[in-house]
Parts: structure tokens; C-alpha cells; sequence
């Protein structure tokens, strides 16, 4: 990879470049940039096998990547045909296979939505978006037909077809351009009356040399509708007000348009050219241009491009008005194309600064909805949908994030009690990088870690060094610079979901780890230069990467290597029955073994898929690391270490459904562990242990003690009788 750049999570692919509205506050036909003008109106079938295949390059490239997001956009997507649409889809996951997961949606304006084409949205699993601005007025203002006529009830049309319960799993939600001129109850009136799984609502693009309206229009709008919503319980999520409140909790935003993560988006035009995002046509002519294009570049080179560096300098790299503010963490400095002015580029706050910092004021000093509820806990339709065996895809969600925030509880004891370098490393990271570290700090074994510092039974070199092991995981996530001294005694570093490097015995002193431009060095002396570990293997440093385990339906991390790795206990064998004792971690895979792993997997995620297909969501959400145990016998075993969630231990059966089944059950023993760490469900052991036999069904929902059970545990129990 080009020194200095990140990998690219998300990848906007250009299907169509013309439109069958003619809306007048679109980015793409009304502003600056009117590049569409030249571009071929179907991407050529050539273009489009090359985005398959760069796409698929860069995933290979960057084995941090689990997962990638591709949206196909326009214009308007469906004036390309379902059947082109179903075929990028197909190429896609057959190119990501075994690669990486593959997150894909769609943008449209819904008017070539039909039965037919629904069909193949869910086929497919493309999880499609519908704009629309609100009740009849407020959409027909602008999303307007070439001859002037309002689009509102074609689009409605759509809207109830893609949300009917046969196609509803492809309905990713509503997005919303404000107009300060709407009602905003008439517009949220009309959105929720459509029962959407979210809502997403847009400022409208603007720049310094072409503001919006002020007097805080905008912030006095989205006040009206946050309030109204909150009010009537929050009944799908916004994710503006939703990111917010993330902000304010330390989690990573869910929108381009608040926070401090670095940018992760390309575009690809329909002629081929690797563009920077679209918001950014509202700055001039040729803005997003790169000069790059799929058909000659990988997204590496693109990655390395000027536009795409300046937007990844977290908190430092904004306006000093941005940096001296109180709500940077949660702001951002908004979305970047509206900072812009022809004077002086992007060196400003947002041109929608006083609205955002407003909105964000309001949002954080509103009374909660549950004013009693930890981040760390979960709603009451949460602890159903989960006590009830699956949970939906909400509930799962949230049973992720209450996790992670348990997890940044116990971090942020553990940084107070060991203070030092690596803590204020640490620290200083969640501020300037948030995005990056709350992806690092989320993994399994540093749960397991984290309480044994907590519970005093690590030395305190041993937790320093993993406090040291973290920062440094999260800088080369960032592509910062930062420097970790090791411990003398160390003989190994473990970065978490990135690497192990074993250090060789005469190694004469103590080590220094480096990350530079997302690499990483090494150096052995203090007055040793570092050096690139390809380099440091001549020497006897050994590195192993963390490898993955990619199949079509989930991407799992291969954790054999990290010395955290044996707190797993009552596991189950291959007829879902108590194995004792939990076979040991194996030693680390070597090729051959990982193959066969891997193809035992992919053989796997088919059954799963085909048998299993309601525990699936839990399997894709959940289960983010796998630690191979020794082998047991031929029908293998599964275990779930009760603090590391996300992870199994696994001892590889003889077959692909045998291996299927201790997947669903081994996730199904997180889910109950993760319940146990959040609510007291029994007041005793064994009454909780015929709890747990009888939501892993070893034991008929019937024989549940009801004695001992707590009144979460009752709830559980009556939703296991059904």
C-alpha cells in the first residue's frame, strides 16, 4: 500500500448517469460540477468488471478489512436494468468470496420499482435506500419529473411495495433533503406513516460562496423533528440524531457528516474515472477528480491522492474555529465539501456551523427517553427478541454496542489504574481517532485481558504492554505515527486483529514498535533506527498476521496467536451436548491447516445458510473471531470464553455440518453470556445452568426452574415457552 494511505470500506459505483427526475437541489446535475455531461449513460460492461475486480484487489490487499460497503448509485441505478444490476451483484460476491464480507445497497428514487424487481433486490441482498422528502408539498417541491409534475405518489408506490412484508428485508430506509420551507411535523408525519426501518435526513449542499439560509433555519427545523420524535418514542432510527448521541458516548459516528473518522469512500463514474465523493461537485468544476481510473489504477494509487489525505488528519487537521470548539469530538467539523470557500479551499468550519452546534446542543441536553438506561444495556424489545433465541437485527445491534460499551468500561479502568505512555497513547487516540480506535478496542480478547488486569491477576509490565499493543493497532488503523517502548522482558507483541511478531532470543535489549504511514517498525536499540519489519526478519523478528477465515456469509479473524486466547469453558460437543474439559488452544495454523479450515468453513456457511437460515443474522453479527482448539474427536467441539464476545473456540469436526451446527450453537452460547454479563437472570448457579440448557435447547423450555429465577430470568423463560 501507498505509504500514508487507508483502505477504502466503502465504494460508490456509478450504474446510470442520468435521472428520470429532474430534481432542482440534486448535487450531481444543479451545481458546480457538470461532468455528468460527457459520461456514458450505462457504465460499459468493461467498466463495470473492473470495479468488480479493483474492489476485489484492495480487499485482498488490506486483510483488516471484514467487511466492504458498494452502493450502487446513479443518477437513477434502475435506468440500468434489474437484469445488469443482478449481474454486478452475482460478480461481486463471487469475487469477494472467500475474500471479505460484502455489505451491498442501492439508492433510488423508486420510480422504476416493481414486483419483479423487488424480487431481485432480495435475491441478491441489496439493501436499497429510497429518497423522498416528506408528505405530497414537501417532496413535490423539488423531486419534480422533467415536465414539472410531482413524483410524490409514484414514489409512495414504491415505498409500500420495496416495505411489504415479502420484500421487506431489501428496504434499508428513507432519505430525506431538509427545505427549511416544509413543514418539518408535515415531513416527519409523512415519512413515519411509511413504516421505515430509518430515516436519514440531508442538509441540503451548500458552500461558503453559496450558503443556505441562516438564522439557524436548519438547526431550528431538525429541533421540531427530534423533538417530535423523541416524543413519539423514537420509533426507527434517525441517524443524524443517532450519530450525536454516539459522539456523545464515544462511539463512531454512523454518517460522513459528523465525527472524526477518516474518510473510507470512492467513487466510480460510469466512464471508468475514481472520483472523491460527490458532495463535492458543489465546490467547482472537477472537485471530486482524481485523475485515476479503474480500467489502469488499483484504488491504492487513488488512495494516495491529495484530496483523499486532507481529509484524514482527524481533530488536527481542522480549521483552528473547529478545533477550539466544544462539540469537535461529536461535529467533526461537519461534512467536508461544506466547508468550502473559492478564498482559501477547505481550511473552514462548516457553512452550517451555528445550526450544527445548535442541533448538537440540543440533542445532548434533551432528557433521554430511558433517562435509567446504561449505554451498556438493552432496551425491553431487545432483551425479548434475544431471550426468545435469535434477536433481531436491531436487538443483535444492540447487543454489539452494550458489549463494546462494557468493554470501553473496563479500558478506561484499566488506562486509570495503569497510568503511563502506552494509557496516554491510548487516550489520546479515542479523542483525535475515535472511529479507528472503537474498532480496535472491540476485540474479543481484550475482554478476556481486561479483567484479569481488573481482577489484579496480570503484573503490571504485562498490562502495560497490551495497553501499548492496542494504541499501536489503532495507529496503523489511523495511519499516525506512534512510538511504544516494550517492557525488557518482553519476548513477543500482540496487536489486536493485526499481527504477533516474536522477537528472536539474543535480542540485546528492549524493544521499540513503531507505526509510520500504517506499517509497522521495529527497532531493537535506542540508538537503532527502526526499521520495516520485511527488514527485521533477517534478524530473527518473525511476524504473522492475523488471517481471516471469508466466507459468503460471514468473515471470521483466525485468532491463534494471541496469548489471551484460553479462557474458553463449558463447551459443546458436536451433538450439542456438555463437552468437558474444553480441549486447549491449538498451536498456530500453518498453511496447509488454514486451508482446510477455510474449506470446512465455506462448506459450513452453505449449510448454514440453506438449515440454519434463521440463526444466520446472529452468526454474521456476532461471530467475529475463532481460536482452533485441539482436536477432540471426529464431531469437534465449540466453546464461548463468557468475556471474549464474539469469539469461539472451535476443535475442527470431520465435516462441514457438523461444524455448521457448532457454529449456531457456539453463537448461541454468546448470546447468553452476553445476557448473563448485562441483566442477573437466576440467583444461583444451577438454576442459571438449566436457564442456559434450555435457551441452547438441551433442556424443553417447560423444565425451567421457575424457583431462583430472577425477573429477567422469568422473562427469558416465558419467551422460551413462547
Amino acid at each position: 500500500m501507498t505509504a500514508g494511505t487507508r483502505a477504502f470500506r466503502q465504494f460508490v459505483l456509478k450504474m446510470h448517469s442520468r435521472c428520470d427526475l429532474a430534481c432542482d437541489h440534486c448535487y450531481v446535475y444543479r451545481h458546480a460540477d457538470q461532468s455528468w455531461r460527457r459520461r456514458p449513460q450505462v457504465v460499459p460492461d468493461e467498466v463495470a468488471a473492473a470495479m468488480v475486480t479493483r474492489i476485489a484487489e484492495h480487499a485482498r490487499a488490506h486483510p483488516e478489512l471484514p467487511r466492504v460497503h458498494v452502493i450502487l448509485h446513479g443518477g437513477e441505478p434502475l435506468l440500468a436494468g434489474a437484469d445488469r444490476l443482478a449481474r454486478t451483484a452475482q460478480d461481486l460476491r463471487a469475487a469477494l468470496d472467500g475474500v471479505c464480507d460484502l455489505d451491498l445497497r442501492m439508492q433510488t428514487n423508486g420510480l422504476l420499482l416493481d414486483e419483479a424487481t423487488c424480487r431481485m433486490l432480495v435475491r441478491e441482498r441489496i439493501s436499497t435506500g429510497i429518497s423522498l422528502d416528506g408528505d405530497r408539498a414537501s417532496n413535490d417541491r423539488h423531486r419534480k419529473r422533467a415536465n414539472g409534475t410531482g413524483s410524490y405518489d409514484s414514489v409512495v408506490r414504491a415505498v409500500r411495495l420495496l416495505g411489504s412484508p415479502e420484500h421487506r428485508s431489501a428496504f434499508a430506509g428513507l432519505l430525506c433533503t431538509i427545505d427549511v420551507q416544509n413543514d418539518p411535523a408535515a415531513v416527519y408525519e409523512a415519512l413515519a406513516a411509511l413504516d421505515p426501518p430509518r430515516v436519514d435526513f440531508l442538509l441540503p449542499h451548500a458552500t461558503w460562496d453559496r450558503p443556505p439560509p441562516g438564522g439557524l433555519a436548519h438547526a431550528r427545523w431538525l429541533i421540531a423533528v427530534h423533538d417530535r420524535w423523541t416524543a413519539d418514542g423514537r420509533p426507527f432510527p434517525v441517524r443524524l440524531f443517532d450519530s450525536i448521541e454516539a459522539g456523545r458516548d464515544g462511539r463512531e459516528s454512523f454518517t460522513e457528516a459528523l465525527g472524526l473518522g477518516s474518510p473510507d469512500l470512492v467513487v466510480v463514474e460510469t466512464d471508468g474515472e475514481i472520483e472523491q465523493a460527490d458532495w463535492l461537485k458543489t465546490a467547482g468544476p472537477g472537485a471530486p477528480a482524481t485523475g485515476f481510473h479503474v480500467l489502469r489504477n488499483s484504488f491504492d494509487e487513488a488512495a494516495a491522492h491529495p484530496g483523499f489525505l486532507a481529509q484524514g488528519g482527524g481533530a488536527e487537521a481542522l480549521s483552528h474555529q473547529c478545533r477550539e470548539c466544544s462539540v469537535v469530538r461529536i461535529c467533526g467539523g461537519g461534512l467536508y465539501g461544506h466547508r468550502h470557500r473559492a478564498a482559501n479551499g477547505f481550511d473552514n468550519p462548516s457553512v452550517y456551523c451555528e445550526d450544527l452546534f445548535r442541533l448538537i446542543g440540543h440533542v445532548l441536553n434533551a432528557p433521554r427517553p430511558r433517562p435509567t438506561r446504561r449505554t451498556h444495556t438493552l432496551t425491553a424489545h431487545g432483551f425479548d427478541s434475544l431471550a426468545a433465541g435469535d434477536g433481531d437485527t436491531a436487538a443483535l445491534r444492540a447487543l454489539t454496542d452494550a458489549e463494546a460499551s462494557v468493554r470501553r468500561l473496563l479500558l478506561t479502568a484499566l488506562c486509570a489504574r495503569y497510568p503511563g505512555p502506552e494509557a496516554s497513547a491510548l487516550a489520546h487516540l479515542d479523542r483525535q481517532w475515535p472511529r479507528q480506535t472503537a474498532r480496535t478496542v472491540r476485540h474479543p480478547y481484550l475482554g478476556t485481558w481486561a479483567v484479569l488486569g481488573i481482577e489484579g491477576r496480570l503484573p503490571t509490565a504485562a498490562v502495560r504492554q497490551r495497553l501499548g499493543e492496542i494504541a499501536l493497532a489503532a495507529a496503523l488503523r489511523a495511519g499516525i505515527e506512534l512510538s511504544v517502548d516494550l517492557p525488557e522482558e518482553a519476548d513477543q507483541a500482540h496487536l489486536p486483529g493485526t499481527g504477533h511478531l516474536t522477537f528472536p532470543a539474543d535480542t540485546p535489549g528492549p524493544v521499540a514498535l513503531l507505526a509510520r504511514a500504517g506499517g509497522l517498525l521495529v527497532a531493537a536499540r535506542p540508538d537503532e533506527p527502526p526499521r520495516p519489519l520485511t527488514e527485521a526478519a533477517d534478524s530473527g523478528y518473525v511476524w504473522r498476521p492475523v488471517r481471516r477465515l471469508a466466507t459468503r456469509e460471514f468473515t471470521v479473524l483466525v485468532e491463534d496467536t494471541d496469548r489471551y486466547r484460553d479462557g474458553f469453558r463449558g463447551g459443546l460437543d458436536g451433538d450439542g451436548l456438555p463437552a468437558s474439559p474444553t480441549p486447549a488452544p491449538a498451536p498456530a495454523l500453518d498453511d496447509a491447516e488454514h486451508a482446510r479450515w477455510l474449506r470446512l468453513f465455506t462448506e459450513a456457511a452453505v449449510h448454514l445458510r440453506a438449515r440454519n437460515a434463521g440463526r444466520g443474522p446472529g452468526v454474521r453479527a456476532l461471530f467475529t473471531a475463532c481460536t482452533p482448539l485441539r482436536s477432540s474427536g471426529p464431531h469437534g467441539q465449540v466453546a464461548a470464553d463468557p468475556h471474549a464476545f464474539g469469539a469461539l473456540g472451535v476443535a475442527l469436526p470431520d465435516t462441514a455440518v457438523a461444524l455448521a451446527g457448532l457454529i449456531v450453537e457456539g453463537v448461541q452460547q454468546m448470546k447468553f453470556n452476553a445476557l448473563s454479563d448485562l441483566f442477573d437472570l437466576a440467583g444461583d448457579d444451577e438454576t442459571k445452568e438449566g436457564l442456559r440448557s434450555a435457551y441452547l435447547d438441551r433442556l424443553p423450555a417447560r423444565a425451567i426452574p421457575h424457583d431462583g429465577l430472577t425477573a429477567a430470568g422469568r422473562r427469558m423463560a416465558a419467551r422460551l415457552r413462547g
